[in-house]
């Protein structure tokens, strides 16, 4: 029942793909944006940072409109290609760890996400979403594809795997050490057997990129209301994705760091803590967990591991079950008095790519008094906790591939 199409994609030339590829904006530091924007006059991050081009921080509105004109630029001077006819993409990643990704590069749709053939597993926040469908409506482009997931199947890898066999319409590897890889399917009959496919799943995920797919059916929404003609082939009725069989997906914790213990001593906190888990001393090594419901803590200069006493703890639903909802559940919310995960500046997050010895340190400074690590949970645990209609805390997952800006772009 999951509906995918090809469409026109508008690419980079091949020779400087490698050049205008870009990380999300938010995930470079001010020094390596603005080192970038210096030296490489093909950046992506050119088109999303307008006001460069001034040495002026552009906002909102006028923001959006500017980046409509870069974008515009970019086309007249042959940094970008429209394809000129609908094509579906096969993308690989190799990551800086050697971890590899295969996936389709597809338009997937807007009223599968509303009939939640698209499930979702994570809580948006309503003006993030109203403001990225205001940016997508003036840009009119997306440039980042949401990644989804569905079941393994043989028939898609299959086809990925011919079609690796052929020339790659790109191959570069970032200064991040990610190695990128691209073919095109045009042939109609390849085409229609990944759609009926496709047709056949019940349902598929988000993994990564909630407030995009939202944004996006919103935008949907708001135009099919005003098209008297609407008859479900416009653009906006679908949005670009990166589909990925549920095996390639990776999934790693976020731990957590908490700046004080709300107002307790040390013994007054280990007390509290007493009474859902059994606490060992680790001493000074490193430790880490490695089954769900155990946690790692590392608190004045000791690691100690906190076993759930599970006849204090009642689960009633997949979310239940989730590490990280536990641990809010039985420490940060009741103990620390820690409510709004995603706006309390008294936690941050660590993902779990980090090994704890950067809890230690992140302790030792003095920026935090205690932290937290956990388990990362599975495919399985988003998937029912999709299914029951339920949404994980912020920060519970910290998902891989990582995709990047301007490699294939999507016209409303």
């Amino acid at each position: 029942m999951a509906k995918i199409i090809p469409f026109k994609a508008v690419k980079p030339t091949r020779a400087i793909v490698g050049l205008v590829a870009a990380r999300p904006y938010q995930s470079y530091t001010v020094d390596e944006r603005e080192s970038r924007m210096d030296y490489n006059p093909y950046s992506f991050l050119h088109i999303v940072n307008p006001g460069y081009k001034y040495a002026q921080e552009v906002i909102g509105k006028e923001r959006y409109r500017l980046v409509k004109n870069r974008y515009e630029e970019f086309k007249e001077d042959g940094v970008f290609v429209q394809e000129k006819k609908p094509s579906l993409y096969v993308y690989k990643i190799v990551n800086r760890h050697g971890q590899e990704f295969n996936g389709i590069i597809a338009a997937t749709s807007a009223e599968d996400y509303e009939n939640d053939v698209i499930k979702k597993h994570e809580d948006t926040i309503a003006k993030r979403e109203q403001t990225f469908k205001t940016y997508l409506k003036t840009v009119g482009f997306n440039a980042e594809p949401v990644l989804l997931t569905y079941p393994d199947n043989d028939i898609i890898s299959s086809i990925i795997k011919n079609t690796q066999k052929g020339y790659a319409i790109f191959e570069f590897t970032m200064t991040y050490r990610d190695t990128h890889y691209l073919w095109k399917i045009d042939n109609e009959d390849t085409i229609r057997t990944i759609q009926g496919e496709f047709e056949q799943m019940e349902t598929i995920y988000i993994a990564d990129g909630h407030h995009r797919s939202a944004s996006s059916y919103l935008l949907y929404k708001d135009e099919k209301e005003k098209n008297s003609n609407h008859d479900g082939s416009e653009s906006y009725n679908f949005f670009m994705s990166y589909l990925i069989p549920e095996s390639d997906l990776v999934i790693h914790e976020f731990n957590r760091l908490v700046t004080d213990l709300n107002g307790l001593t040390k013994e007054e906190f280990l007390i509290k803590l007493d009474e859902c888990y059994r606490i060992e001393n680790r001493g000074i090594m490193p430790y880490k967990p490695s089954k769900p419901h155990h946690f790692s803590m590392y608190l004045d200069g000791e690691f100690y591991s906190l076993y759930l006493r599970k006849t204090n703890y009642q689960f009633n639903n997949a979310l239940d079950e989730l590490d990280a909802q536990l641990l809010y559940k039985t420490i940060l919310q009741p103990i620390l008095g820690i409510e709004d995960l995603r706006n309390d500046n008294r936690i941050e997050y660590v993902n779990g790519q980090h090994e704890m010895i950067t809890i230690k340190s992140s302790v030792d400074s003095g920026a935090f008094v205690v932290g937290f690590g956990m388990c990362p949970s599975n495919v399985e645990q988003m998937k029912q906790i999709a299914d029951e209609g339920l949404k994980m805390p912020p920060k519970s997952t910290y998902i891989l591939p990582k995709l990047r800006s301007g490699i294939t772009i999507y016209e409303y």
